[in-house]
């Protein structure tokens, strides 16, 4: 049974965490190998224009793993430089993978998002929650800080100021109190979570994989650079962008007051 499903229709890729049993925590090295190879293989795939995020079970994923903690503390623990070294050819590969995804990803966020699962939800571009949905910085709450990304991930998601109080309290949260700090866009009644993830999806997808790609390369490129150094970007971006057969082929139909219609690979 594989721990990633990578499921594709049409331009939209749906991975799904598939370990329900273990609330889809990233504890298993299989997992987190299947799930490198799956962001691999969207990168590769230029028909892909868009992926949506979501976990199998009743949760997005759980992050880490109690009964493992416990049975690490109980039984001893690796020394520090051991840690260190697992943490960098470990969580960090996935951090990593999942940040370098070249097209749009929407988080349909089934169930709750706890600690690495939260880390997950700040890496998606766009995020859908179910009313079902769950969330919580909660590395404090077991003598952990987060080590997986979240110090920079979260401050960017929903601000400084929020994102201290969320990671000093390390509390549980609701869907609708994610909504309202904007760490989502949007709640959903459970059943119709991937639905209108799909539907998202769906408009994305129309416009050209390549612009998709280009646009989302700029926008993270912007997050950490001047404005004179995201211009520069810009430019050379927008030279590219007005070479593709995308751009000719809307600047026609727009033209023509049409639809346009991309190929698998513009």
């Amino acid at each position: 049974m594989a721990l990633v499903e990578c499921e594709k229709s049409g331009p939209v890729a749906v991975l799904t965490l598939n370990a329900p049993e273990a609330r889809n925590a990233f504890v298993s090295p299989d997992l987190r190998a299947e799930f490198i190879a799956a962001c691999d293989a969207v990168n590769q795939d230029r028909a892909v224009r868009v992926a949506i995020l979501t976990g199998a079970g009743s949760a997005f994923s759980a992050g880490g793993d109690l009964k493992s903690m416990h049975r690490r503390v109980n039984e001893g623990l690796k020394l520090p430089h051991e840690i260190e070294r697992d943490f960098v050819h470990g969580i960090h590969k996935v951090t990593r993978a999942l940040y370098q995804l070249e097209v749009p990803l929407i988080a349909a966020i089934n169930g709750p998002a706890v600690g690495v699962g939260l880390d997950l939800v700040c890496l998606c571009d766009m995020r859908i929650a179910s009313e079902r949905a769950k969330f919580a910085f909660s590395f404090v709450r077991l003598g952990l800080i987060p080590g997986d990304g979240g110090a920079w991930l979260l401050p960017r998601a929903v601000g400084r100021a929020v994102a201290r109080e969320l990671a000093f309290t390390g509390e549980m949260f609701d869907a609708e109190h994610a909504q309202r700090i904007g760490l989502v866009s949007r709640v959903v009644p459970h059943e119709t979570l991937m639905e209108q993830a799909l539907t998202l999806a769906s408009r994305v997808s129309a416009n050209a994989g390549s612009t998709l790609r280009l646009t989302k390369r700029l926008m993270r490129q912007a997050e950490d650079t001047t404005l004179e150094q995201a211009l520069e970007a810009a430019a050379s971006g927008q030279a590219l962008a007005q070479y593709t057969v995308a751009h000719r082929t809307a600047v026609i139909a727009a033209a023509g007051k049409q639809t346009p219609s991309f190929g698998e690979l513009d």
